[in-house]
């Protein structure tokens, strides 16, 4: 390129003209290659007035109308991925730009727009967001606080458009969906998660000196505050008036750690952060819109996010994690190894647990659930990733460490709300599908963990401890002269773990939330209905699978000639195309795994359980499985219960549904050709609309030919009969007038006896117009055997 050899002569607007000029006519690894020359070459004041159209360029706008380099559809397979994902590794030229203009202190603007809810509200509100990343960066315009923008250093600007980038909605070719866990996006976030986050060493340090970067401390902080006094989220302490934002230095030792804490608080804000207690609570009316819905794709990567941080939290050294949190330890830490220490409860939890509990309660109840599914699982079993290369103990036998027991207490509504709230969701799924049944079984599975259930329940306890011991929080190491209590060691340590349980579910519910136990009465009962329901889908299941190997069995060659019956009402009430012999008997495993689990947990014996299935009274379902499923008359007819509901999500019982529209116009069958079937509806059309009458006259004749008539024109279900619907108690009428039909012939069953037949007449040396002639007359002395005799042989 002609400017690139005197780069200082060119004029600020040249350089953005001739990359904009360039997006359009090359390719992809061209652009990339110029791209490694401008950022190596050119000084920061010219690189500055291209960074905000080369982030939009590759991460596409805030607004999704311009797609950029589609990371989210960019898989292995493309050519351009290997490309993309170098150009844009942490150590790669694009970080090389950021760390280059970071020196420099430039400011990038972001508006308020679109930062998530809670976060513009307060903002719009006048009051302090709770995240420190936001303070001390507000821009504020003549026209008033509807234009504020945020004025973001560079990193910060990257990383929020990185971050972004996953929720803007995006207009993706037909066809093309971005769910894949090897998407180039996918593969950058855990890229930088291992660069930012390190489990092991530190973070590398950037190339060049950003001392004079403007870098906003995580919080502020004094002598007295460190990381350790960040356990209760008090909402009066974050009131604080936009208008008079404190000044906040950042801590010296913090630089080192000021990306990582930047990354983490960018993907937190901007993926989590879309759910407040206040508006989760307004949710609850259903006049409300949600604010704002999560893809699959976006719960994969915040799975990804829990993953890593937890082997990021658990990398830390024994010596620091058994270090009193008091508020001076920190200066004995590495800033990274105390980041470790308190990242989870930080920075993760609330807006987590949150996140998470809207989508329990909102995702449709079908198999895409299980990405959510996993992400509580994954952030509920932080031992899974400690790194630890041992051989584990297989997971059904593979004891919950003691030293975890503080984690369970500080999360214990994630623990004890989302069992509560997913067995809301459980009651109401069809068990009989194989990936539903498995979703039961991994919750059941990770919950009969040994020791785990009576970590909970003793953080139950903890909770429901009395409060007059509370109102005043006990210095832990204080002797009597110094202000302490006559207290046992014992005594304090209990305090202080009832203080803590207590003051998390009280951040997370709100001090009035009215806390339901996981092991008393009510989720009991919640619990053996489950267990009933989960009897019932096994029930079911194997009733499915023993009538398909019956179809099985009863299919023989002749039936696929056409001698069985084709309607599709014969199909068995549950069942789905996938519903394999193989795939049922996995079912049955996955719930008779869940019964076994959910036994050990709440400690049923095997008499309880026997007793609770045989209350079910299966075996009246049974031999009432062609009952109505249970219904209450209303003013239009049936209305179905909370029973009947769940007795047809299980196959218990159904509707007698069948067809009761025109033969003719019934939807085209597999086993049908769809051109055939149109044609000879046209032609059959034609011959009832110009013989109508003719064929009328025929069948109301009382002789032979009469009969006849009505064997060949008319529907064997054509006589009128009244047909109760299931919503109304109106009976409905049939008579359907004599006509022809030829839609038999559009079946490739039939379409292959005709072509045997031909064979064998060519075989037997007939020509195509005697063997055409010999089929007709076998069609009608077989229709005259069935109209003499076929009474006679239906009561036999």
């Amino acid at each position: 390129m002609s400017y690139m050899a005197a780069p200082t002569l060119q004029q600020p607007g040249f350089l953005l003209a001739n990359l904009k000029n360039d997006s359009s006519t090359k390719p992809l690894i061209l652009r990339c290659q110029e791209l490694v020359k401008i950022i190596d070459e050119y000084p920061a004041k010219e690189l500055h007035t291209i960074f905000p159209w080369l982030v939009e360029t590759v991460f596409g706008s805030l607004d999704g109308i311009i797609a950029g380099w589609n990371l989210r559809l960019l898989h292995s397979r493309s050519n351009e991925y290997n490309i993309v994902l170098e150009f844009l590794n942490p150590s790669g030229p694009m970080m090389k730009l950021v760390y280059k203009l970071q020196a420099e202190e430039y400011k990038y603007e972001i508006p308020v727009n679109y930062l998530p809810g809670p976060v513009k509200a307060c903002i719009q509100e006048g009051v302090l967001p709770d995240c420190p990343l936001f303070h001390n960066k507000l821009q504020f315009p003549l026209s008033g606080l509807l234009m504020l923008n945020l004025a973001l250093n560079p990193f910060e600007f990257f990383m929020f458009n990185f971050a972004y980038c996953l929720i803007t909605p995006k207009n993706y070719p037909l066809g093309q969906h971005a769910s894949s866990t090897d998407s180039a996006y996918f593969v950058l976030v855990d890229t930088y998660l291992k660069y930012f986050l390190p489990t092991e060493g530190s973070v590398p340090p950037s190339p060049f000196s950003d001392s004079r970067g403007s870098v906003t401390a995580p919080s502020p902080r004094s002598s007295s505050v460190s990381f350790a006094g960040y356990g209760v989220h008090s909402p009066s302490l974050l009131k604080h008036h936009i208008f008079h934002q404190p000044s906040v230095n950042a801590d010296p030792a913090a630089q080192e750690i000021w990306r990582s804490e930047t990354l983490l608080q960018m993907f937190v804000e901007i993926w989590l952060h879309h759910y407040s207690l206040e508006m989760y609570q307004k949710l609850q009316s259903p006049q409300v819109k949600e604010p704002f819905s999560p893809t699959e794709e976006h719960v994969l990567v915040v799975r990804l996010l829990v993953k890593h941080l937890h082997a990021f939290s658990n990398s830390l050294k024994p010596e620091q994690l058994s270090a009193s949190p008091s508020a001076h330890s920190h200066t004995h830490t590495s800033p990274l190894e105390e980041f470790k220490r308190v990242v989870m409860q930080r920075f993760v939890q609330q807006k987590l647990y949150l996140f998470l509990q809207h989508c329990f309660g909102h995702w449709p109840l079908d198999a895409s659930f299980r990405a959510v599914l996993e992400t509580w699982l994954s952030y509920i079993q932080p031992w899974r990733y400690t790194g630890e290369k041992t051989n584990p103990q297989p997971d059904q036998n593979r004891t919950v460490p003691d030293k975890w027991e503080s984690f369970v207490q500080e999360n214990l509504l994630v623990y004890t709300k989302l069992f509560q709230v997913f067995l809301n969701r459980a009651v109401r799924t069809d068990l009989v599908n194989a990936k539903n049944a498995l979703m039961v079984f991994r919750v059941a599975k990770v919950f009969s963990q040994p020791n785990l259930a009576e970590m909970i329940q003793k953080g139950e306890q903890l909770f429901l401890e009395p409060e007059h011991v509370l109102h005043h929080r006990q210095p832990r190491y204080l002797t009597p002269s110094q202000g302490g209590s006559f207290l046992s060691s014992r005594q304090r340590v209990v305090t202080d773990m009832v203080f803590r349980v207590k003051s998390q579910v009280y951040a997370l519910e709100g001090q009035d939330c009215q806390y339901k136990q996981m092991f008393g009465s009510e989720l009991r009962g919640a619990v053996m209905k489950l267990i009933q329901i989960i009897a019932q889908a096994r029930q079911t299941a194997k009733r499915i699978s023993d009538h398909s190997n019956e179809v099985a069995a009863n299919t023989s060659f002749l039936s696929w000639f056409g001698f069985g019956s084709p309607d599709l009402n014969n199909t068995f009430a549950g069942a789905e195309p996938e519903d394999s012999g193989e795939v049922l008997k996995k079912t049955h495993e996955f719930l008779d795994r869940a019964l076994e689990n959910l036994c050990q947990i709440f400690k049923l014996n095997q008499g309880q359980l026997t007793q609770l299935i045989s209350n079910l009274g299966s075996s009246q379902d049974d031999g009432n499985s062609k009952q109505l499923p249970d219904c209450i008359h209303g003013e239009s007819g049936l209305i179905l219960t909370d029973l009947g509901r769940r007795q047809i999500i299980n196959g218990l019982r159904r509707f007698d549904i069948h067809y009761q529209g025109d033969p003719e116009l019934q939807p085209i069958r597999s086993y049908e050709s769809a051109l055939l079937v149109r044609l000879f509806y046209k032609i059959s059309s034609l011959v009832n609309n110009r013989f109508g009458g003719h064929m009328n006259a025929l069948c109301s004749r009382p002789d032979l030919l009469g009969r006849l008539g009505r064997h060949y024109l008319t529907d064997p279900d054509s006589t009128v009969k009244a047909v109760h619907s299931p919503l109304s108690r109106r009976p409905l009428e049939r008579n359907r007038e004599p006509r022809l039909s030829l839609r038999v012939l559009a079946s490739y069953r039939t379409l292959l006896l005709l072509l045997l037949f031909y064979v064998l007449g060519a075989l037997l040396s007939f020509g195509p117009v005697s063997s055409t002639l010999l089929i007709l007359t076998g069609g009608f002395l077989y229709g005259l055997v069935m109209m003499l005799f076929g009474d006679k042989l239906k009561t036999h």
